[in-house]
Protein backbone atom coordinates (compact mmCIF):
# COMPACT_ATOMS: atom_id res chain seq x y z
CA UNK A 1 0.00 0.00 0.00
CA UNK A 2 1.54 3.75 -0.90
CA UNK A 3 0.58 6.39 1.22
CA UNK A 4 0.37 8.39 -1.53
CA UNK A 5 -2.34 6.12 -3.76
CA UNK A 6 -4.25 6.59 -0.37
CA UNK A 7 -3.90 10.26 -0.09
CA UNK A 8 -4.58 10.91 -3.99
CA UNK A 9 -7.63 8.82 -3.73
CA UNK A 10 -8.52 10.63 -0.38
CA UNK A 11 -8.20 13.81 -1.93
CA UNK A 12 -10.38 12.87 -5.40
CA UNK A 13 -13.01 11.31 -3.46
CA UNK A 14 -13.05 14.83 -0.93
CA UNK A 15 -14.58 16.40 -4.47
CA UNK A 16 -17.95 14.28 -5.19
CA UNK A 17 -19.87 14.61 -1.88
CA UNK A 18 -19.87 18.71 -2.95
CA UNK A 19 -20.80 17.95 -6.57
CA UNK A 20 -23.58 15.29 -5.24
CA UNK A 21 -24.79 17.98 -2.94
CA UNK A 22 -24.86 20.66 -5.58
CA UNK A 23 -26.51 17.96 -8.12
CA UNK A 24 -29.04 17.02 -5.52
CA UNK A 25 -30.27 20.31 -4.63
CA UNK A 26 -30.11 22.26 -7.50
CA UNK A 27 -31.81 19.90 -9.87
CA UNK A 28 -29.64 21.57 -12.48
CA UNK A 29 -26.79 20.16 -14.54
CA UNK A 30 -25.02 23.57 -14.66
CA UNK A 31 -21.96 23.28 -15.22
CA UNK A 32 -21.74 19.17 -15.32
CA UNK A 33 -20.98 16.56 -18.22
CA UNK A 34 -22.41 13.34 -18.34
CA UNK A 35 -18.98 12.18 -20.42
CA UNK A 36 -16.86 13.20 -18.03
CA UNK A 37 -18.89 11.16 -15.61
CA UNK A 38 -18.60 7.85 -17.50
CA UNK A 39 -15.11 8.55 -18.33
CA UNK A 40 -14.14 9.02 -14.41
CA UNK A 41 -16.63 5.65 -13.88
CA UNK A 42 -14.14 4.15 -16.56
CA UNK A 43 -11.11 5.21 -15.18
CA UNK A 44 -12.26 4.15 -11.33
CA UNK A 45 -13.67 0.42 -12.55
CA UNK A 46 -10.75 0.27 -14.27
CA UNK A 47 -8.63 1.15 -11.41
CA UNK A 48 -10.64 -1.67 -9.33
CA UNK A 49 -10.15 -4.09 -11.24
CA UNK A 50 -5.86 -3.60 -11.56
CA UNK A 51 -6.41 -3.68 -7.87
CA UNK A 52 -7.77 -6.52 -7.76
CA UNK A 53 -5.95 -8.71 -10.34
CA UNK A 54 -2.88 -7.57 -9.20
CA UNK A 55 -2.74 -5.41 -6.24
CA UNK A 56 -4.98 -6.01 -4.05
CA UNK A 57 -5.08 -3.80 -0.34
CA UNK A 58 -6.96 -1.45 1.62
CA UNK A 59 -6.76 1.52 -1.26
CA UNK A 60 -9.17 -0.87 -3.35
CA UNK A 61 -12.22 -0.02 -0.71
CA UNK A 62 -11.15 3.83 -1.43
CA UNK A 63 -11.81 2.95 -5.35
CA UNK A 64 -15.14 1.73 -4.78
CA UNK A 65 -15.91 4.13 -2.88
CA UNK A 66 -15.10 6.53 -5.10
CA UNK A 67 -16.91 4.73 -8.08
CA UNK A 68 -20.25 5.00 -5.80
CA UNK A 69 -20.05 8.39 -5.23
CA UNK A 70 -19.64 9.48 -9.04
CA UNK A 71 -22.47 7.00 -10.00
CA UNK A 72 -24.41 8.35 -7.81
CA UNK A 73 -23.77 11.98 -9.43
CA UNK A 74 -24.27 10.28 -12.56
CA UNK A 75 -27.88 9.01 -11.39
CA UNK A 76 -28.43 12.32 -9.85
CA UNK A 77 -27.77 13.88 -13.54
CA UNK A 78 -29.94 12.05 -15.40
CA UNK A 79 -32.89 12.74 -12.88
CA UNK A 80 -32.01 16.56 -12.87
CA UNK A 81 -32.08 15.64 -17.27
CA UNK A 82 -35.41 14.21 -16.60
CA UNK A 83 -36.71 17.24 -14.45
CA UNK A 84 -35.34 19.78 -17.11
CA UNK A 85 -37.13 18.16 -19.80
CA UNK A 86 -40.37 17.77 -18.25
CA UNK A 87 -40.08 21.95 -17.49
CA UNK A 88 -39.71 22.32 -20.96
Amino acid sequence: MSIFEALMMIFFGAAWPFSIYKSYKSKSNDGKSLWFLLIALSGYMFGIIHKILYNYDNITFLYIFNFIMIFVDSCLYLRNRLISNRKS
